[in-house]
């Protein structure tokens, strides 16, 4: 039994990975499923649908292996976070869709919750700003406007879940209603410094206690899977929110440790101990795993358009066919040039939250063509990644003086031009390991802890490979010219505040 299932529930797809106690792959199924905007700004998943492609890859990549549940030690399961099921107790049946994490119904509530001065409080015990994004005013929302729900709740009828909790629950044919402490860290509801949902919190938001799952480790026992499901009974070790995950799998235990994932954006969390640190920028403070009881915590700082700048090239501009030309076409750029792409396509993301600025092209000549665009593209991916890190070691002072080294994962980092730039602007090591897969990974590490398929995180560590490290080899005068105009194009941009439709 020294193999691990790891579920990776997306917003797009599920998948299945099955590691062998070497964290080599043994073999993977993937399965996009629906998804469904029924109004401007909405987004919702259904829950029958993230149910059964999970259950789908599951016994795909078990059967591609030549596995059965013999042969697997645990499962562990990593999610897309913040999204929001709400389902009856006794059927398992869900009241309403599930509301994405890039909803943005939820706006009002948010602003009404701001009125009336709950932000210092609710900031304070989660470590959250107010948005839609987190899941506490989705769950209100549910209760509100689907009938019955809000008595029905009261009385008892009602769960709420994380995706994790909900396939949880579903893989335990209902016996186990439980979450870990990264998914509750992103629910609004959850004190991050006494590790317990917080009465005045659902108070705030109206939620009542009894629809929310016992909170555990991130490395636990959270019951054993149905026979029937997969063949025979299987025990589910291992929970964590998606980035939380990729954080474990990329090995980042030690403070001062900071890994970013680029997808369509990209978010980066500095490792920050046992010290949750309240951040005076705009970044979150959320927990990173709890082990044993114990919480380490991580500041994280999240940038809206990374890849999507790449697929804008493609599919907007049409400039290039496919990604993987963009680093080469940057690398015959006119060196005489400084144009800046602010790439605000759905706004800016930390560390200036600004929803309502959009995107600017900068320094702009008459031999500005498809290498500058290309060049600048992959550059503001560097930049954001920079305002990040500043935003991380002004928050916490340690980070100054920690010797700094960037673990990055995701589509994007294929691309060795964007990696070495970016070690140029951070002027710091970025370091690209040889197994890219790094959520499910993280995945599979806490299930295989539980189950001692793995060993204590320390020596996890050990096994994590490098595959290229990109060393900073810009000149300091350089790299200040550069960030210097890229701090000025965001400037302008952030000066222009214009709102849809003007």
């Amino acid at each position: 039994m020294s193999y691990v299932l790891a579920i990776d529930q997306g917003t797009t797809s599920s998948r299945a990975i099955v590691f062998r106690g070497d964290i080599s792959i043994a073999a993977s199924a993937q399965q996009e499923f629906p998804q469904h905007f029924p109004a401007s700004g909405w987004v919702e998943h259904e829950p029958e649908d993230i149910w059964t492609s999970t259950i789908m890859v599951c016994r795909d990549a078990l059967e591609k292996a030549g596995l059965g549940p013999k042969d697997i030690a645990a499962i562990g399961i990593t999610n897309q976070r913040e999204t929001t099921a709400v389902w009856d107790r006794a059927t398992g049946k869900a009241v309403h869709r599930a509301i994405v994490w890039q909803d943005r119904r939820t706006a009002d509530i948010c602003a009404k919750l701001k009125g009336e001065g709950h932000e210092p409080t609710i900031s304070a015990k989660t470590g959250l700003i107010i948005d839609p994004y987190f899941s506490g005013t989705k769950v209100a929302w549910i209760l509100d406007h689907v009938p019955g729900a809000r008595e029905r709740a009261m009385r008892g009828e009602l769960l709420f879940g994380t995706v994790d909790c909900y396939l949880l629950w579903r893989l335990t044919g209902g016996r186990a209603h439980a979450t870990d402490a990264t998914n509750a860290s992103r629910t609004l509801l959850f004190n991050i410094h006494s590790g317990e949902w917080d009465d005045e919190l659902l108070k705030i938001l109206r939620v009542p206690r009894s629809m929310l799952p016992e909170v555990k480790d991130s490395s636990a026992d959270f019951g054993d899977s149905e026979p029937e499901l997969l063949g025979g009974s299987i025990m589910i070790s291992g929970i964590a929110g998606d980035q939380q995950a990729a954080t474990i799998g990329q090995a980042c235990f030690s403070p001062g440790m900071i890994k970013s994932t680029y997808g369509t954006g990209c978010f980066a969390l500095l490792n920050t101990g046992a010290t949750p640190v309240a951040s005076k920028n705009k970044l979150l403070t959320t927990i990173a795993y709890q082990l044993e009881g114990q919480r380490t915590y991580a500041l994280e700082g999240s940038i809206f358009v990374a890849g999507s700048a790449v697929q804008w090239l493609r599919d907007g501009l049409k400039i290039i066919k496919q990604a993987a030309e963009t680093g080469p076409l940057a690398d015959q750029s006119d060196s005489t040039q400084s144009v800046y792409l602010v790439p605000a396509f759905v706004g800016l993301g930390a560390p200036y939250w600004n929803p309502r600025v959009r995107g600017a092209l900068f320094g702009l000549t008459r031999n500005t063509g498809p290498a500058e665009l290309a060049h600048a593209a992959l550059e503001s991916v560097c930049y954001q990644t920079y305002d990040l890190w500043a935003a991380m070691r002004a928050d916490w002072p340690e980070a100054k003086s920690a010797n700094v080294v960037l673990r990055v994962d995701g589509g994007m980092t294929a691309s060795d031009w964007t990696m070495q730039r970016l070690a140029d602007l951070l002027n710091a090591p970025v370091d690209r390991p040889m197994i890219q897969e790094t959520t499910a990974l993280g995945a599979a590490y806490l299930a295989g802890l539980a189950a001692g398929v793995y060993p204590e995180p320390a020596k996890f560590a050990d096994n994590w490979r490098l595959e290229h490290r990109f060393k900073p080899a810009m000149s300091a005068a350089t790299r200040e010219r550069k960030l210097a105009g890229w701090a000025r194009a965001v400037k302008g941009v952030l000066a222009s505040d214009a709102g849809e439709g003007v």
